[in-house]
């Protein structure tokens, strides 16, 4: 088990069939339905999911994130260790066909969901059109930090005042985390995921001409929209 590490993601559309069609045809996924929730494949592997905005999000108006997934030995202990430290537990669903999941927000207010279970493992290192990373922008690090330390037991690496690496258990670097001015990152804290894509400018064109955007140029890496409010990164591998 990945106790305390990144292994899935999932994104909510307002607009599922335009989504759909858009990843379809930047990273080449196929989709298979079910309960209503797309499993997206990569060459016959499980890759990520989507779904329907629900109707509370929607009317809450809740703008579109990709949702990173972590898994944990315990979703109801770490509920409960979340809680105590100021989190917010959004929602609980421990009867899942694919095993118990919680969605819980930081003290800052950044989305996640932890997983408890063996059926999804998606991310990898270094694959075209499969997740590969997970980053962090909020607007006090310091906060952020003691928070995640607490739960997962994550250790963080100084890499200057702005920015620090994650590290898991085994001493691998997981994630990154920044401070960013909600003047450049909007007033929201979230996680991003990052795909890795075989050639960006070809990626990047391809984005583009499906009604995505290019947010950021990062030189080996490019914040891009999907024509919704969700972005995302991609990076060549």
């Amino acid at each position: 088990m990945n106790t305390n590490n990144f292994i899935w993601a999932d994104l909510s559309s307002y607009n599922l069939d335009k989504t759909k069609q858009f990843y379809e045809t930047v990273f080449g996924w196929k989709y298979y339905n079910t309960d209503n929730y797309l499993i997206a494949y990569n060459s016959k592997k499980e890759t990520v999911g989507l779904y329907q905005t629900p109707q509370k999000f929607q009317d809450m108006k809740m703008p579109s994130f990709w949702m990173p997934y972590i898994q944990v030995e315990s979703v109801t202990e770490t509920i409960e260790k979340a809680r105590k430290l100021g989190g917010i537990i959004e929602l609980v669903d421990t009867k899942n066909s694919i095993g118990s999941i919680a969605l819980i927000r930081d003290t800052l207010g950044a989305g996640f969901t932890v997983y408890e279970g063996n059926a999804l493992n998606s991310r990898t290192k270094n694959k075209e059109n499969t997740l590969i990373f997970n980053e962090l922008h909020v607007s006090d690090i310091q906060k952020a930090i003691l928070f995640y330390k607490q739960l997962f037991n994550w250790k963080f690496q100084k890499v200057n005042d702005n920015s620090f690496e994650i590290y898991n258990l085994k001493n691998e670097h997981i994630a990154t985390i920044n401070e960013i001015p909600n003047s450049i990152k909007s007033k929201y804290e979230y996680w991003v995921c990052t795909f890795g894509v075989k050639d960006l400018k070809q990626s990047q064109k391809t984005i583009e001409a499906n009604d995505g955007n290019l947010i950021l140029d990062e030189g080996n890496r490019l914040l891009c929209s999907d024509g919704t409010e969700a972005f995302f990164y991609i990076q060549k591998v």
